[in-house]
């Protein structure tokens, strides 16, 4: 436990030391609108995984999602995928990946358990969390090992479904979620999650759900790993890979179908650059309806990818009363905790701190 807490308090320390100005007087996290409510977008958690050192910070900021449920409205948290390093690595890497893969699995669970029957969570499955020593295939993964369909009750009454493949075990990793915003918005919601590169058949699959003419009035939300580009450009196809990026993720499911509204990812990072990890942009749909894309990938902020793990940022969406308007807001649980460190807390400027509205 020791060697968790003490990097957030040598962090803290080197801050001070710098003696960093303090340009923005911190405020606490609140909603803009005491009618809106929260839904807690988490990045790419690998390289919190990877290291034991690491975990106090995940732990940190799973914590403060419990602790402000009530006060943000949180009825939804969103994860990007990579939700491990390695699926099945057998072998450590002192210094960088210093545990096995069924270890980072089970910290991983371990940590989630702060979540339980706290919030609904809705996870995506990255590249990282299928067999490490078949790269190009992405079909095995522990996560249903981990993450049986009924762990958390909150998720299990919101889960619809799970893609049929008489192959595998039920796996969440593709998967779809109802829930109803609470009043005044009362909106309904569908989640689509999909696994890191999603082959034809699952993409058939998620537009024959979207059509249904059950969900024709829902608001959806398509979850998927890899699908905009550090440029935030549509990522195109490799070679090698059986699935589709979001290019084809797009021309199959999202700008065909009339109720897709958000779709959300991570993967993309580069040590230390900010930009490369966060992006968004807005397209149309067939239909003519705006659709919000996405990405939100901190892990390789606070050091790349052996560092701190992402420097606990987490991204607030706050869903307005009207029932157009979202508010997207990047916060770190990791520098708030500390006064020495709260004016570092809020990630400012457009790409981190804007307003979008779907029609």
């Amino acid at each position: 436990m020791l060697r968790k807490i003490s990097l957030i308090f040598i962090m803290f320390a080197a801050v001070a030391a710098c003696g960093a100005e303090k340009t923005t007087k911190y405020i606490a996290p609140a909603l803009q609108n005491p009618d809106s409510w929260s839904m807690v977008i988490v990045p790419d958690t690998q390289t919190y995984i990877q290291k034991d050192v690491n975990h106090g910070i995940l732990h940190l900021m799973f914590s403060w999602i419990t602790a402000n449920r009530e006060k943000l409205n949180i009825r939804q948290v969103l994860f990007t995928g990579d939700l491990v390093n390695n699926n099945d690595r057998a072998y450590p890497m002192p210094g960088h990946i210093e545990l096995f893969g069924s270890e980072q699995w089970q910290a991983f669970s371990d940590l989630m358990k702060l979540l339980d029957g706290k919030v609904p969570y809705i996870l995506a499955t990255g590249n990282h969390d299928y067999d490490y020593s078949r790269r190009n295939d992405h079909d095995n993964t522990f996560l249903s090992r981990y993450f049986p369909i009924n762990r958390n009750p909150l998720t299990r009454q919101q889960l619809r479904g799970c893609y049929p493949d008489k192959k595998r075990e039920t796996s969440l990793d593709n998967a779809y979620y109802e829930f109803t915003a609470p009043a005044p918005d009362k909106r309904k919601f569908l989640v689509i999650s999909l696994r890191f590169a999603p082959k034809d058949a699952h993409l058939a699959w998620a537009k024959k759900i979207v059509d249904d003419p059950q969900y024709a009035d829902h608001f959806v939300i398509l979850l998927t790993h890899y699908y905009l580009f550090r440029d935030g450009s549509l990522k195109e196809n490799e070679k090698g890979i059986n699935g589709n990026y979001g290019k084809n993720i797009y021309e199959q499911l999202v700008k065909p179908s009339k109720n897709i509204r958000l779709v959300v990812s991570g993967h993309c990072a580069q040590p230390d650059v900010w930009e490369c990890g966060v992006q968004f942009n807005m397209s149309k749909n067939a239909a003519g309806k705006s659709v919000a894309q996405m990405m939100f990938n901190t892990q390789a902020i606070g050091g790349g990818y052996a560092g701190s793990g992402g420097d606990g940022w987490l991204r607030l969406l706050e869903f307005m009363p009207d029932g157009k308007t979202i508010r997207a807001r990047t916060f770190s649980p990791l520098f708030a905790i500390s006064p020495s460190t709260r004016f570092l807390a809020w990630k400012t400027g457009s790409d981190n701190d804007f307003t979008f509205t779907l029609e």
